[in-house]
């Protein structure tokens, strides 16, 4: 998947639990699996920070996306934007022995990763003939 480095911005016009729909520019629609961020306040003047996953493109310029954490205080109208890429996580040694969400923040209250690699949380399985099961 390539990410592209325009960013669109659509608006929400349903939300019910996890799941939220959001119009976007005609021909400018997120692909599926791309990583989209709300931001903003919430009817209570709190500062919110989502990302969603896209999941499914309804038609009539629509998406349906799924939200990785809470969507209190979302209403219709508010921006969406979309990322460009899929969601990522960190790879390699430095996560090795630390626990990520799956946004790739980690959660084991060691303080920062130095990340250098990240990886799309959505790809092909390696090949078994590209394993090796041999310490490094």
């Amino acid at each position: 998947m390539v990410a592209t480095t325009e960013k669109t911005i659509g608006k929400i016009t349903q939300v019910i639990g996890p799941v939220i729909d959001a119009e976007f520019p005609s021909g400018k629609l997120p692909r599926i699996y791309n990583a989209l961020k709300i931001q903003g306040k919430n009817s209570a003047g709190q500062d919110i920070s989502i990302t969603c996953e896209v999941q499914q493109l309804l038609g009539d310029n629509q998406i349906r996306a799924v939200a990785m954490s809470s969507t209190d205080g979302l209403v219709r109208g508010m921006d969406i934007t979309d990322s460009g890429a899929p969601i990522s996580v960190p790879v390699g040694k430095c996560t090795l022995g630390r626990i990520f969400n799956v946004l790739g923040e980690p959660v084991d209250e060691k303080g920062p990763v130095e990340v250098t690699e990240t990886s799309p949380i959505h790809r092909p399985a390696p090949k078994l003939t590209d394993l090796d099961t041999k310490p490094t």
